[in-house]
């Protein structure tokens, strides 16, 4: 580990109504003892490390709780320990880092989604996508589609992080599907509080053991038990999920009085859009929003009564969904055109199909929604372009700096064991001369860059 985490640790004892103070990714850690977790699981990588780095410094709290931590050598090893929630009401979560952890892991979530949990069932997934991601640039969105499991996406702040994260595992028993919980980068180094509640000792836990197995062949993932476990995937867990979301107003809907518009944002992506709305003057830094606004903390499945009801009456709305394919907006027509509500959805027209959604690009996007979609006078009284003024000061400042900031690419940790190897690489490329090289995952990578420059593959 890079740090003590001391001072973290500690705040995991907090109870009813003290306030918790931290990083979106340590407020999980917090919220997992609030929700009763028998287990937790996980294998590192950035952006969701410090989860399990403060889980393993907490094996005193841990060990009076009855919760059994484990770090696994591989994703695949962390989400097979989900298999416990299959035939017992035990709630537990692994994490690891985006797409890259979720396809060595997809084996083992396919055949966890088919069979059904009846104990709450999370997977912390570390959405490494855009500035600073260090990954391919894929997103987690479809193996939660392909495999019915339920996606999270809460808005980024403390509270609604840890709300989310309650009420997932809530989601996960009332639909018997596994939950996956998205957090991007940004979300997962914000800092903020949030009012703690007490820890929930698990009701099964190394302190409070099952009397018996339980063997129930309806469970196991071999036909003609799949064919029936399919067929309550579609019948019963999903129209389960989506009543359970509305129920508990899992997404949210910011009334304005601009409504013959309005935009439909995902959780993790709320707070770019109500930035982009304040810098148009269409709202307060606080969110209060003149343009109606439905949160989408639940990415999959997608609720149709939701959004028609929200829809009903607008002229057209704008989609804010980062990446491509472009599952959202295209659930939104379904959705919309199955009601027979004609109201104009408009997305990848006006924001880009690739790429973080940073404060300017949503900037432009809503900028280009308006131009397009608002009235006349509205767009008469909104200021100047932001986005023509944030450009500029961009150029003002490269000006001002004269030339560009040396590139600094990442390297090998001071110390690090791996460094002597490439080292004698290229000692040995003296000798032989230049050959292909297969590089491996992580921190290998760092061997393509300066100063040693080897590796012409990398497929994982």
């Amino acid at each position: 580990m890079e740090r003590s985490f001391k001072k973290e640790v500690a705040q995991l004892r907090l109870g009813e109504g003290e306030i918790f103070s931290g990083e979106g990714i340590l407020a999980v850690t917090k919220a997992l003892l609030q929700s009763g977790v028998s287990y937790i699981g996980g294998y590192q990588g950035a952006p969701v490390s410090h989860l399990l780095d403060v889980m393993v410094d907490s094996s005193e709290l841990l060990d009076e709780l009855g919760v059994h931590l484990e770090t696994p050598t591989n994703e695949a090893a962390a989400a097979a320990m989900l298999a416990a929630s299959i035939n017992y009401p035990m709630r537990g979560a692994v994490t690891w880092k985006s797409v890259v952890g979720t396809n060595v892991a997809s084996d083992a979530l396919s055949n966890l989604s088919s069979a059904g949990v009846i104990g709450g069932a999370m997977i912390v997934i570390g959405e490494d996508y855009g500035e600073g991601a260090s990954i391919i640039q894929e997103r987690s969105h479809a193996f939660a589609m392909k495999s019915s499991m339920c996606l999270l996406d809460p808005r980024p702040n403390l509270t609604s992080i840890v709300d989310t994260v309650e009420k997932g595992f809530e989601l996960s028993e009332a639909s018997n599907m596994p939950v996956m919980l998205q957090l991007r980068i940004r979300a997962c180094h914000i800092s903020g509080r949030f009012a703690a509640r007490d820890n929930r000792p698990p009701l099964i836990s190394r302190n409070q053991l099952l009397s018996e197995p339980d063997f129930n062949i309806d469970r196991f993932c071999l036909p003609p038990s799949t064919y029936l476990q399919e067929k309550h995937k579609i019948e019963y867990r999903l129209p389960a999920a989506e009543r359970f979301v509305t129920e508990n107003k899992l997404n949210e809907v910011f009334d304005g009085d601009l409504s013959d518009i309005g935009i439909i944002t995902l959780g993790g992506l709320y707070n770019g859009v109500v930035r982009a709305l304040e810098r148009v003057g269409l709202s307060d830094i606080y969110g209060a929003s003149r343009v109606p606004i439905y949160v989408m903390n639940v990415a999959y499945p997608v609720v149709p009564k939701e959004l028609e009801e929200f829809c009903l009456g607008k002229k057209s709305v704008l989609v804010v969904e980062e990446g491509y394919p472009d599952y959202i907006e295209q659930a939104v027509h379904v959705a919309l055109r199955k009601a027979d509500v004609q109201t104009r959805v408009l997305g990848k027209q006006v924001l880009p199909k690739v790429g973080e959604y940073t404060a300017d690009v949503v900037l432009g996007g809503v900028e280009k929604f308006l131009e397009l979609e608002a009235s006349g006078n509205l767009t008469a009284s909104l200021p100047s372009s932001a986005i023509t003024h944030s450009n500029a000061l961009k150029a003002r400042a490269a000006e001002l700096l004269g030339t560009p900031i040396p590139p600094r690419p990442p390297s090998f940790c001071t110390g690090c064991p791996e460094r002597p190897v490439f080292s004698a690489m290229k000692i040995v490329e003296k000798e032989l001369g230049p050959t292909h090289i297969a590089a491996d995952v992580g921190c290998h990578t760092f061997s393509a860059l300066p100063p040693f420059n080897l590796g012409n593959t990398m497929v994982g």
